[in-house]
């Protein structure tokens, strides 16, 4: 791709994104779901306008934007919000990734479908997306605080979520006859790599943070690590999400100022955010999830009731007022990055179902970012509504 190419193409996405957020205010839709339309209008699935070089740059969007986004949502986890809703956060983010895990392989493995496949497809469920979940957020007033314990919720949820998949993936190989207990050690290598990389940056960053003034040192001071963060966990080979989000739990409980970093990096991950999206609806292929067939769509359907019974349950262990309950499941769709990162692992552990696992994960990954934002946002005016009402009680 040109030069010129390159800029045509990321100047009509932002304008692309602008419209999407005209549209959003006027529409009251969320803008990552109108951002993941267009993608898909001008893309592959539908004109076909934007070309494979600049659907290649996904990866490396994807990195930034994502990386943005879990320091943001690692700034969620203060120390004041956890005393008050700690307990719910924890117990509703393991009982949707557990639920998650048996409500799709079980079916899966009643109808036939290969229990080392079942197991996989029911591990890759079980990863929510950060990014699409908090831009629907930023744009919804939350009162209740209901929206706060969602950002908690999707902040530790794929740690979870990796642990699940390191068992997952011990027990799918033992089905085979190939166990491999190295994949576990891959999977707690990955979150407690992180998490200790987190420290390692976050603590010395809490000093830094705040000791400029808002403006251009402090972004590229809050810029500085966070890509730092991201590019040492890419190159130790951890999670670069839970890395970044360490730090920005860190800064945030620890920083005496530490609302100016999130401040600039908030108002500098919008672009981002919206050549991510474009260029994730612009990049499915529909065909190819379409001859997945009745698989695809049991996927879709058991991950949707799932993430109800989840949340529900959930909801009802943590003690969380019952409307909320009944709705985290739908504010809990989004499906994104990490679901794609585990398919990739899992293709080359069982390279005989490595077509289908990673058509599966891409296809679903692209509808339940259609799907999850306006889960978010029905879920979060429901529970205003009754909020108001004086009808949240348990």
């Amino acid at each position: 791709m040109t030069q010129a190419e390159a800029l045509i193409v990321i100047g009509a996405v932002l304008l692309a994104g602008l419209a999407a957020d005209m549209v959003g205010r006027a529409t009251r839709l969320p803008r990552v779901t109108l951002l993941m339309v267009i993608g898909i209008a001008v893309g592959r699935p539908g004109l076909d306008l934007v070309s494979d070089a600049a659907i290649a740059t996904f990866d490396w969007l994807a990195t930034v934007a994502l990386s943005l986004v879990a320091f943001l949502m690692g700034g969620s986890l203060e120390k004041r919000r956890l005393q008050s809703y700690g307990r719910e956060i924890v117990i509703v983010s393991i009982s949707v990734v557990v639920v998650s895990l048996v409500v799709i392989a079980v079916p899966l493995m009643l109808v036939g479908v290969p229990p080392e496949l079942a197991l996989v497809l029911g591990a890759l469920a079980c990863a929510t997306d950060p990014a699409a979940t908090r831009e629907t957020l930023s744009g919804v007033a939350q009162k209740t605080g209901f929206g706060a314990k969602l950002e908690g919720i999707v902040a530790i949820d794929d740690a979870w979520g990796l642990v699940v998949f390191g068992l997952v993936m011990v027990a799918a190989k033992g089905i085979t006859g190939d166990a491999d207990w190295a994949l576990l050690g891959d999977a707690l290598y990955e979150i407690g790599g992180a998490v200790a990389l987190g420290l390692a940056i976050g603590l010395p960053g809490a000093v830094l943070t705040g000791r400029i003034q808002p403006g251009e040192p402090l972004r590229s001071e809050a810029l500085g690590i966070v890509f730092l963060t991201s590019g040492v966990a890419l190159w130790l080979g951890v999670s670069f999400l839970l890395a970044a989000m360490t730090v920005g739990a860190v800064i945030a409980n620890r920083a005496r100022h530490h609302k100016f970093a999130f401040d600039e990096i908030d108002h500098f991950r919008w672009p981002f955010m919206v050549l991510f999206f474009v260029l994730a609806g612009a990049s499915l292929d529909v065909a190819a999830f379409a001859n997945l067939g009745m698989l695809g769509a049991a996927y879709i359907g058991l991950r949707i009731v799932a993430r109800f019974l989840g949340g529900l349950l959930g909801g009802r262990l943590g003690h969380s007022p019952a409307i909320q309950a009944r709705w985290f499941g739908a504010a809990l769709l989004s499906q994104a990055g990490v679901a794609v990162g585990m398919a990739l692992i899992a293709a080359q552990a069982f390279p005989q179902h490595a077509e289908t696992i990673l058509t599966l994960a891409i296809g679903a990954t692209t509808v339940f970012e259609l799907l999850g934002p306006l889960g978010v946002a029905i879920a979060l005016r429901r529970v205003e509504a009754s909020s108001s009402s004086g009808q949240g009680g348990l």
